[in-house]
């Protein structure tokens, strides 16, 4: 069975970044994107990531221009992040979570919870709770604030 620690992907910086180092964590995966309505959640996603890291809880956040809001370089996507929302969780590479060129990460959660486009991702902001395990548990919609998903996350991090 595939798990989230089968994948390295890159950084926002360029280095190598080995998802298994998040083994035994709860991760939550979300696509995100600097230009778009649901930007604002970065301050939520960061709320969480502060407040529940310490009971096991990694936010993960991939860049992306799949729905033609993410323009910028790596460095103007990481300034943003910082100076508008105070982002401190991991901010990876810009990815495809769509189309023939999509992520391997985004393949497996996309294969592993469908959603209502039959898979596809339907705007920025989508976000994967993956268990401590590295199965992937639930998706939910761009919509979905970071505060909704907070009791979903500490059962995650209960179990």
């Amino acid at each position: 069975m595939t798990t989230l620690s089968d994948f390295t992907v890159r950084s926002l910086e360029g280095g190598e970044v080995d998802l298994a180092q998040y083994e035994g964590k709860v991760v939550l995966v979300v696509n995100t994107a600097s230009k778009c309505g649901l930007t604002p959640q970065f301050e939520g996603l960061e709320q969480l990531h502060r407040e529940l890291g310490d009971d096991g809880l990694v936010v993960l956040g991939f860049p992306s221009d799949s729905f033609a809001q993410e323009h910028d370089s790596a460095d103007e996507i990481a300034d943003a992040c910082q100076r508008n929302y105070g982002v401190t969780f991991p901010m990876l590479e810009k990815v495809a979570v769509n189309g023939a060129d999509t992520h391997p990460v985004f393949q497996w959660l996309k294969a592993e919870q469908k959603g209502l486009l039959g898979g596809a991702i339907k705007w920025n902001f989508t976000k994967f709770l993956i268990g401590r395990d590295g199965a992937v548990l639930e998706r939910f919609a761009p919509t979905a604030t970071p505060e909704e998903l907070r009791p979903r996350i500490q059962e995650a991090l209960a179990a």
